[in-house]
């Protein structure tokens, strides 16, 4: 790449997309943006499914790109997406996107494409899981796996899976509609979070899901995590045809790139979930069949390289769902305050409390590990009620809940030194910051919401 050269990184996450522009030669960001999707959307399976509106995922994904300087994005020469993992979108071959022309900038829009089943959808029971074929794989299948939402639509609603060709995660679809793949190509790090993947192999299981009926057609490419997928088939927002496009990422695995500096790091990442890692030794290779209960489970990383990883399903989203809670009790009582002030105000009452005796299990979302556990409230006493006390004991059972995964003791043993904090959850919550520091006693560095972005735009700049 030249000098001169910049690289896009991109990130396709729950609530938002993220894109920046680094500077090839320094890896510095020379220009950022962050859009809203709004994409949430209800689902035929009620509270328990979790589906957003592909269309206005991507129409972010556009609004970020058009907002970037024009003259920016001519010097791109290479472009790298991440994006939420575990989750499914179906599309048709050769037909999943429409290119327009609007105000002389060149974008696409989704066609022929299913809703984006998220990593948060609940629809498959435990029952229903244990229904499923053992995978030859060190991870175990949990609801919201691309597999295990194919099987559920299988068993549940066979005419939808006729209805498509091709299945990956939303960065896979994004990155097939920039290359005009007609085969999707998925890295490792997303197919292990599907489930049904051997990572060691670096194959899907396709004896095992054969044999049980599942559509292996659907399953995408395999290609290393780090490598390149395609050129960029059309001009894009000003960025020039042809331009070399990343093999789709794990947005965590990105943000965990951008933050880690050293191998006794771990990285603490709380958005709307929240994962505590540390990279494991050079050799390490996982066991081929899941560990059933076990909190620490492990991702592929980059080359060849696992990290641990406690990886819990409440995070950012808790504090959210508290906070939306607080918004309906107040509308229930007349009043009208905003969710932005009611978010600013719930904060600066928990600061004005160092300590709670209320114990909060905030495990709203439950967890792979337990999947039927629920969250609760215990020791409440009448003299710790108040909107500070509980939201300081929200914040710290946030924390302890990830101690309780994988705790302090056990990362001093593996050689930890540091914590490195990232995401967006974290970088907006003072509280969460001072529990934090209170539960894990290493020196703390705090990174920022945009990491999984810069961290996919750092592989591509030293992909070959």
């Amino acid at each position: 790449m030249a000098d001169s050269s910049l690289v896009l990184g991109v990130d396709v996450g729950t609530s938002s997309v993220k894109a920046v522009l680094l500077a090839a030669s320094s890896g510095h960001v020379v220009s950022s943006q962050s859009r809203d999707t709004r994409a949430g959307a209800e689902s035929e399976s009620g509270l328990r499914g979790k589906e957003q509106d592909v269309s206005k995922i991507i129409g972010a994904l556009n609004g970020c790109l058009t907002a970037l300087p024009r003259e920016r994005l001519a010097k791109v020469s290479r472009i790298g997406i991440s994006g939420q993992m575990h989750g499914a979108v179906f599309w048709k071959r050769n037909a999943g996107c429409h290119w327009i022309n609007s105000g002389n900038v060149r974008t696409f829009e989704a066609k022929d494409v299913s809703r984006l089943i998220t990593w948060e959808d609940g629809r498959c029971s435990t029952e229903f899981l244990s229904s499923l074929p053992k995978p030859q794989s060190h991870l175990s299948v949990a609801t919201g796996f691309g597999c295990a939402t194919i099987f559920w639509y299988l068993r549940n609603r066979s005419d939808f899976l006729q209805n498509y060709d091709a299945a990956g995660t939303i960065q896979d679809y994004v990155v097939s509609m920039l290359c005009g793949l007609e085969v999707p190509k998925m890295s490792v790090q997303n197919a292990a979070s599907w489930g049904y993947f051997n990572t060691c192999s670096k194959t899907w299981n396709t004896d095992i899901l054969e044999a049980s009926g599942f559509p292996v057609s659907l399953l995408p490419e395999i290609a290393d995590s780090g490598c390149l997928a395609g050129k960029l088939s059309c001009d894009w927002c000003g960025i020039p045809q042809g331009t070399e496009v990343g093999v789709a990422l794990g947005d965590f695995q990105c943000s965990v790139y951008s933050s880690m500096t050293e191998n006794t790091d771990a990285v603490l990442n709380i958005s709307t979930s929240a994962q505590l890692t540390f990279s494991m030794p050079e050799g390490f290779k996982p066991q081929d069949h899941p560990s059933p209960g076990e909190a620490v489970v492990y991702f592929p990383y980059f080359n060849e390289r696992y990290l641990a990883v406690a990886a819990s399903l409440n995070g950012g989203n808790v504090f959210a769902s508290f906070v939306a809670m607080l918004s309906q009790w107040v509308s229930e009582l007349g009043l009208d305050i905003s969710d932005s002030s009611l978010y600013t105000q719930v904060i600066k009452a928990a600061l004005s409390h160092s300590e709670s005796g209320l114990t909060v299990c905030p495990i709203l979302f439950g967890e792979r590990h337990i999947p039927d556990a629920l969250a609760s409230v215990s020791n409440i006493t009448a003299s710790e009620l108040s909107l500070g006390h509980v939201t300081r004991a929200l914040c710290r059972g946030i924390i302890e809940n990830l101690h309780t995964m994988l705790s302090a003791h056990r990362l001093r043993e593996s050689g930890v030194t540091r914590l490195i904090g990232s995401g967006s959850a974290l970088a907006r919550n003072d509280v969460l910051r001072q529990e934090v520091e209170r539960i894990f006693p290493f020196p703390v560095v705090y990174g920022n919401d945009v990491d999984s972005a810069v961290g996919v735009a750092m592989v591509m700049i030293k992909c070959r």
